[in-house]
């Protein structure tokens, strides 16, 4: 599904991405793991258009990934390290634009709060919730639109053991429904729950 060829990224003259090629299958979680300051979050930038590469191209099933084509947009769901919240709007009300925003019945926000163990926090300000519930309120993003891919920058920031081990069986969850996984982590238990498959970043 997705098929990553040669990329490269240059900052100031210092190499961050050197030649990176990697697929993403259907069905597959696949993680980007490396030290601190490897390039991971970049890539993970890169491959959705955040950032310009000096070389290298990105495919969607064969096609170039541009993400200002609304049927990308469709399909890639991606949840990297950026937050911006409507001020007085709620989890819920904030889920409910985002499913309206892709077309969903915002009906589905009621099962991602479940799924997500969110719902007591459905009628509060995310300015108000915890690292760990605000983690999860991001992530029930992905289950309020379609996507078939999904990117996320190390999810398991904020979360403590035991929901380290849940997010690794909810992404094992929705790559076995026939999504494609992408994330940056170095952490053990995630990537063992999920059965991740590594690709190690060098700088």
């Amino acid at each position: 599904m997705l098929d990553v060829r040669g990329l490269t990224k240059t900052f100031g003259g210092v190499v961050v991405i050197d030649e990176l090629s990697l697929s993403v299958e259907r069905g597959e979680v696949v993680a980007l793991v490396g030290a601190n300051g490897a390039g991971k979050t970049t890539t993970l930038r890169a491959v959705v258009g955040l950032e310009s590469v000096d070389a290298g191209e990105v495919l969607l099933d064969g096609e170039t990934f541009d993400e200002r084509r609304a049927g990308v947009r469709r399909r890639v769901c991606a949840l990297l390290d950026d937050h911006a919240w409507l001020p007085e709007t709620t989890v819920a009300e904030h889920l409910a634009l985002y499913a309206r925003a892709f077309g969903e019945d915002p009906g589905v926000v009621v099962d991602a709060l479940d799924a997500l163990e969110i719902a007591h926090i459905g009628d509060r300000m995310p300015g108000t919730l915890s690292s760990g519930q605000m983690q999860r309120f991001r992530l029930a993003q992905a289950l309020v639109r379609p996507w078939d891919l999904l990117l996320l920058d190390e999810p398991e920031q904020r979360l403590d053991v035991d929901g380290r081990a849940w997010l690794g069986r909810f992404l094992r969850e929705c790559a076995d429904d026939g999504g494609g996984v992408l994330m940056a982590s170095h952490d053990p238990t995630l990537l063992d729950a999920s059965g991740a498959r590594t690709v190690m970043i060098e700088r």
